[in-house]
């Protein structure tokens, strides 16, 4: 997953200033399918399926767990359409769950922005960008591990210096991660060779059940992660009853036929089980096909997109955690924006030291990038079912308000939603490894401090 948004100066954080939108709304459907193709197809789709197809018990239900990630995304993305198009605020999750629930537990949903969510992304991001930098000069044992630790310290020099990445450049390099996209997939369906080498005796596959498709959707959901900040252009999209719904679902309609294409190159190319044994299953991919420059090639387009979700990441996580320093006294110093270079140091430089934590758990346990969907997932997965349970509370406490778009066949819609998240968060806790039990734990510091901050009401309407 990546984000292609370039982060703007902070504004005052006041709530009246914070419901206004920054920019008059000028996003049409065909914008915002730009912005949120690029933000979810990020470098995860180069690395996840061979995790998918190590716990899957079969190509077919494979290529099925992808159809399942793109319906139960859709479900989500039209849920997100509604509390979008209502309470359009730049604020996205954040502003929907105070309103809900209060501050308490928006405290703890920036908690975890701070701690897990973004940071766990920017070492994920090192990691897919080490492995595939590995292909080009590889540094030994822990070459992956020394690229995503030096990639984040060297993209965190960058952005305290105040270098940030414009706007054309974020789309031209998410135009080189599709066109790497779109390159495998001519490549692995029609430069196959024609005779590709037989594939080893298949492993006994795990039983299929819960185990399994609790771990295949783990990974396949993760890929298809990100459209949930369109929620964060809403006050920007001209008429967003209608432009966001459309946009999102037009969206994740043509990211699921993408990966269910890439997914069947990789398939003719390498087998099941030739999948399940790479760790940098494109590069893989085209090494067979076209040999070692076809292999370099790859990676180094995939070491390009991984270096760009990342940067973009610690640019906009930065703002967002100097934004919780200021609206808490507790960590106000997080709040530091430096007059000269205009950015803000001291979340970018916290942000760098739990990111490079990360590394090394994900040194420590040999296993950088599953890792790191572990320690992500259980967190991410528990505020997706609480946002879709605000949506519920908010139709409760909120009647009157104007809904340009409600959710189609509610309430089923939403639990749909609301039951995939909570059994994806099951999932991630019953099948998943140490990591995992590190993101919880660092939840759950977040949780007592919750309980130290003072109640307080929901917000104004907008």
């Amino acid at each position: 997953m990546s984000n292609a948004f370039p982060a703007s100066p902070p504004r005052a954080s006041t709530p009246d200033a914070a419901a206004r939108p920054a920019s008059r709304p000028l996003l049409g459907t065909l914008d915002i399918m730009a912005l949120v193709v690029g933000i979810v197809i990020g470098a995860g789709i180069f690395s996840a399926p061979s995790l998918v197809a190590m716990h899957a018990g079969s190509p077919a239900a494979m290529m099925m767990a992808w159809i399942v990630g793109g319906m139960i995304s859709v479900a989500g993305a039209l849920c997100y359409a509604e509390l979008a198009s209502t309470y359009p605020h730049a604020g996205g999750d954040y502003h929907y769950l105070r309103r809900a629930f209060g501050a308490r537990l928006s405290f703890l949903f920036a908690w975890a922005r701070l701690t897990v969510i973004p940071t766990g992304s920017i070492a994920l991001l090192g990691y897919i960008f080490g492995d595939y930098a590995s292909q080009i000069v590889n540094l030994g044992p822990a070459s992956p591990a020394i690229y995503a630790a030096a990639i984040i310290v060297v993209l965190t020099l960058v952005n305290v210096a105040g270098l940030s990445t414009g706007k054309w450049t974020q789309n031209l390099l998410t135009a080189l991660e599709v066109g790497g996209v779109v390159l495998i997939i001519a490549v692995g369906l029609l430069f196959a060779p024609e005779a590709a080498p037989a594939a080893p005796a298949a492993p006994a596959a795990p039983a299929s059940g819960a185990a399994n498709w609790g771990l295949v959707l783990i990974f396949v959901m993760l890929t298809y992660g990100g459209w949930n900040e369109a929620a964060y252009i809403s006050a920007e999209a001209s008429g967003p009853g209608r432009t966001l719904p459309r946009a999102l679902f037009w969206s994740l309609a043509l990211i699921t036929v993408l990966y269910l294409l890439v997914n069947l190159a990789y398939l003719n190319v390498l087998g099941q089980d030739g999948m399940g044994a790479s760790s940098a299953v494109a590069a893989d991919m085209m090494r067979r096909a076209l040999g070692e420059p076809g292999a370099q090639l790859i990676a180094l387009l995939i070491a390009i997109s991984a270096l760009t979700s990342a940067n973009a990441t610690i640019l906009t996580a930065a703002r967002t955690t100097y934004a919780f320093g200021q609206d808490t006294p507790a960590f106000s110093m997080l709040a530091k924006w430096h007059p000269q270079w205009n950015t803000p140091v001291n979340a970018l430089w916290v942000q760098a030291a739990i990111s490079l934590a990360l590394v090394a758990l994900g040194a420590f346990t040999r296993s950088g990038f599953a890792t790191m969907v572990e320690y992500t997932a259980p967190v991410f997965w528990l505020f997706f079912v609480l946002s879709g349970v605000a949506l519920f509370v908010l139709r409760r406490k909120d009647p009157g308000a104007h809904r340009p778009f409600r959710v189609p066949l509610y309430p089923l819609t939403p639990l749909l939603f609301i039951a995939t998240s909570g059994y994806l968060f099951y999932a991630s806790l019953r099948h998943t490894g140490v990591g995992a039990l590190v993101g919880v734990a660092v939840l759950g510091v977040g949780a007592l401090l919750m309980l130290a901050q003072p109640r307080s009401g929901t917000p104004p309407a907008s």
